[in-house]
C-alpha cells in the first residue's frame, strides 16, 4: 500500500519541483553548453525496479570522449573527462536534477537505493540477497546518506537491505532531510574513487 502511497507523492513533489526549478534547470543548461560541446543532458542505462533497465537522466559532466558505461572509479585519471562545470556540478549534486523526469516516469523515486550500472554485475548480485533489486530506485538512499561513493559494495548492498526493511513514509522522510544536509556538507563524494571507507567503519 505504502508503495503506491509513495509513488503519488514523488509524483506531485516532482511536478512541483519541475516548476520552481524551471528557471534554475535554464540557467544550467546554458552553462553547460557554453563550457564544452556536447549534449546538455546525460543518458546511461541502469537497472529498475525487479532488475528492469531504463535510462537515468543527468547533466553531463564529462567530455564526449569519456569511455562509456564504465563508473567514474574505474577510469584511468577520471579528472581528465570531467568538465569545468561537470566538478561544480557534482560537488553540489546538481548534476542529478534531470532525475526529476525518471521520477515523474515511475521508473525512480525520491528515497530508495541508487540504480546501479547496468554491468556493475558485483553489487546488483549483492543487492539480490537483501531484496533491494525488487524496489524502485531512488534520487537518494539510505546508503547515500551513510557513506555514498565511500562504501564498499557489501557495505552498501548491505544499507539498501536494511532500507527495504525499514521502508516507511517517516523513514522516507529522515533519509530525504538528511540528504539535504549531506549535499551541504559535500559528505561522501569521492570523485573517481569508491570503497574507501574501510570495512568496519561501514554503518
Amino acid at each position: 500500500m505504502y508503495q503506491i502511497v509513495k509513488r503519488g507523492i514523488g509524483f506531485l513533489i516532482s511536478l512541483v519541483g519541475c516548476v520552481i526549478l524551471l528557471p534554475f534547470f535554464l540557467i544550467l543548461c546554458i552553462l553547460i553548453k557554453i563550457d564544452s560541446p556536447g549534449p546538455i543532458l546525460f543518458k546511461q542505462k541502469r537497472v529498475g525496479r525487479y532488475k528492469k533497465h531504463f535510462m537515468i537522466l543527468k547533466f553531463r559532466t564529462m567530455r564526449i570522449d569519456t569511455p562509456k558505461d564504465c563508473p567514474t572509479h574505474l577510469l584511468d585519471n577520471p579528472e581528465q573527462y570531467i568538465t569545468r562545470m561537470g566538478k561544480f556540478l557534482r560537488k553540489t549534486s546538481l548534476d542529478e536534477i534531470p532525475q526529476i523526469f525518471n521520477i515523474l516516469s515511475g521508473k525512480m523515486c525520491i528515497v530508495g537505493p541508487r540504480p546501479a550500472l547496468w554491468n556493475q554485475f558485483d553489487l546488483i548480485e549483492e543487492r539480490d540477497k537483501y531484496g533491494a533489486n525488487d524496489v524502485v530506485p531512488g534520487l537518494t538512499g539510505w546508503a547515500q546518506i551513510n557513506g555514498r561513493d565511500e562504501l564498499p559494495i557489501e557495505v552498501k548492498a548491505k544499507l539498501d537491505g536494511e532500507y527495504v526493511e525499514k521502508m516507511s513514509f517517516l523513514f522516507d522522510c529522515k533519509c530525504f532531510f538528511k540528504t539535504i544536509t549531506s549535499v551541504l556538507k559535500h559528505e561522501g563524494v569521492v570523485e573517481g574513487g569508491t570503497g574507501t571507507m574501510d570495512k568496519g567503519k561501514g554503518r
